[in-house]
């Protein structure tokens, strides 16, 4: 796993590097106990998981001070790496499902990550603002942007607007012109090698009417 985040990303400091490294053991030690990700998955978390959720990293730089709602985090993806990738912006991890927000806890803890919160709740009910609302595969795409549309601040400070970032697979226009905001798209294959990555996209959704 490391060889792949060196790769992508050559400029990371040695506290990034280490927590990287430190992650991927933190998983696989609480998957053994709780099934934090599907256990045919957890031999693949270095791509299918921490890579994954660092396609938003490539797109986006996030500023010193931003501040991410990570909702419906699961097993902290792509929270925890972005938290790691942008220690100085803000990361608020929401789900509602208890034992996933403690596996949180404790990898927060032990790799000292300051810039986290967690929130044991439905992501719908959260009433903070935040620069930009991040997502993975949680529901389908115009559901998961009008629960979580009223989050997003109006003005911003990064080199795209404020708005809704969200990984998915597949065919995603259709899905998109069903929602009334501006949207941008890349294909995560421009950004890395692997073929997990073939079909992936992150969708930027922004300017919400």
């Amino acid at each position: 796993m490391m060889n792949l985040i060196e790769k992508y990303f050559p400029d990371l400091n040695p506290l990034q590097l280490e927590r990287f490294k430190e992650l991927a053991g933190q998983y696989q030690k609480w998957n053994a106990l709780i099934n934090v990700i599907s256990r045919k998955d957890i031999d693949q978390l270095g791509i299918h998981h921490i890579l994954h959720s660092l396609a938003i990293a490539k797109a986006i730089r996030f500023k010193p001070g931003s501040s991410i709602m990570d909702a419906g985090t699961g097993g902290g993806f792509p929270g925890i790496p972005l938290a790691i990738m942008f220690p100085e912006s803000h990361f608020t991890l929401v789900d509602s499902i208890g034992k996933k927000i403690k596996v949180i806890d404790s990898i927060k803890a032990d790799l000292n990550l300051d810039n986290v919160t967690t929130l044991n709740a439905r992501f719908e009910t959260v009433r903070q603002s935040f620069d930009f609302v991040t997502g993975r595969a949680v529901s389908n795409l115009p559901r998961f942007c009008s629960m979580v549309k009223h989050c997003v601040k109006k003005q911003g400070c990064n080199a795209i607007p404020n708005g809704v970032l969200y990984l998915t697979g597949g065919e995603v226009e259709q899905d998109v012109t069903q929602i009334r905001a501006k949207s941008a798209a890349w294909q995560l294959s421009s950004f890395f090698d692997e073929d997990y990555f073939s079909t992936k996209k992150l969708v930027h959704l922004y300017n919400f009417s």
